[in-house]
């Protein structure tokens, strides 16, 4: 919006000229976010705690996480409003990116927040049955997968990190691979939102990592000198991401240890929605893989332990899915686990950069 309002005045001031540069703009949007989140956050949790919209804690959990009973959750509320505020007030408007990227984080955040309100009515941690909650990510995931294949210089190919000869065509199966990486991104994040300020961690490292690459995908000579993927339109995608980070900063204010409140799944479904979708729109789908290594961990940590529980009978390879309560149980306290994970998300934010050299 402010791009549209106060940049034509360069002409009359040369100093709007500012609002022309992706980067200044993705500061702002963070920016932005993040003060919204500071200002707005105590509001919302009065808000929260006067309406008794708490935690309901599954019963079989970790017995220190008894005292999470009740501590105000759909703290994502707010984080997508100051994400959409950010994005909205700093990026450019007629990019129809910017606004495939509001749809993906309202539509999955709806999710969350109908899965949330199941749990707390019915007062127990049963929301949506999973087939219910797929079947909805899976259609708005599928708006994402048809609009790229529609999309003006759209090509199937992968792009794999470190390897830039190989580029593998997917052709019109790149549709429901889009599909399965959103889903399985948003679905990622919520399993590993189970510990205080764990996945809003590793979200603003990945999030700063594809602010990175959304700005290079989009400007045409830098993408052709790094051997990326040129994506038309693709560098406002970098205020979006901006606005993503401010936002998740400014919630881990108040989601630190001891918690003030949780994001619940209206967070977590659309923070892990978000992030695949711009996986996919900037072509950087498997580096996903990298610098969100956290989440697929996490992920595979659950896929494991059912497996290995239907096929020894009962038995259990992890003491408890998903991961980071296997090492709660094993008597790590909360805060070293998600300190722990967090250094190795910022390694793997470092590693995912250096793939735009290591070619």
């Amino acid at each position: 919006m402010l791009y549209h309002l106060l940049y034509p005045l360069h002409t009359s001031f040369s100093g709007f000229n500012v609002f022309r540069y992706i980067t200044i703009r993705s500061i702002g949007g963070a920016v932005t976010a993040f003060l919204i989140m500071l200002i707005l956050g105590p509001v919302l949790i009065r808000l929260l705690r006067r309406y008794q919209i708490g935690q309901v804690v599954r019963d079989d959990g970790p017995e220190t996480h008894l005292a999470k009973q009740g501590v105000p959750t759909m703290g994502g509320l707010l984080i997508l409003f100051a994400v959409l505020s950010g994005t909205l007030l700093w990026a450019r408007l007629d990019n129809p990116l910017v606004w495939l990227m509001s749809f993906v984080i309202l539509f999955f955040g709806m999710i969350g927040a109908v899965d949330d309100s199941r749990k707390i009515l019915k007062k127990n941690s049963d929301g949506l049955s999973a087939r219910g909650k797929v079947l909805l990510q899976v259609a708005g995931a599928s708006v994402v997968g048809f609009f790229v294949w529609l999309y003006p210089g759209f090509d199937g190919h992968l792009s794999i990190p470190f390897l830039k000869d190989i580029r593998p065509d997917l052709g019109w199966f790149y549709v429901v691979f889009a599909i399965l990486v959103i889903v399985g991104s948003s679905n990622a994040v919520n399993l590993t939102d189970g510990l205080d300020g764990l996945a809003t961690g590793p979200v603003i490292v990945s999030a700063s990592v594809y602010l990175v690459f959304a700005y290079l995908a989009g400007h045409a000579v830098l993408a052709e000198y790094l051997q990326i993927p040129y994506v038309k339109d693709a560098g406002e995608l970098a205020v979006f991401c901006g606005a993503l980070v401010g936002a998740c900063l400014g919630f881990l204010w108040f989601n630190a240890y001891p918690a003030q409140v949780f994001m619940g799944d209206v967070g977590s479904l659309a923070l892990g929605g978000a992030l695949g979708a711009v996986a996919i729109i900037i072509k950087q789908e498997i580096l996903l893989a990298i610098v969100g290594g956290v989440f697929v961990m996490e992920a595979l940590s659950v896929i494991i332990q059912v497996g290995y529980f239907k096929y020894s009978k009962g038995k259990r390879f992890f003491l408890m899915a998903p991961f980071h309560h296997h090492f709660e149980k094993k008597g790590w306290h909360e805060t070293k686990v998600v300190v722990r994970f967090w250094i190795v998300s910022i390694i793997l934010g470092f590693v995912a950069i250096a793939t735009l050299k290591l070619r």
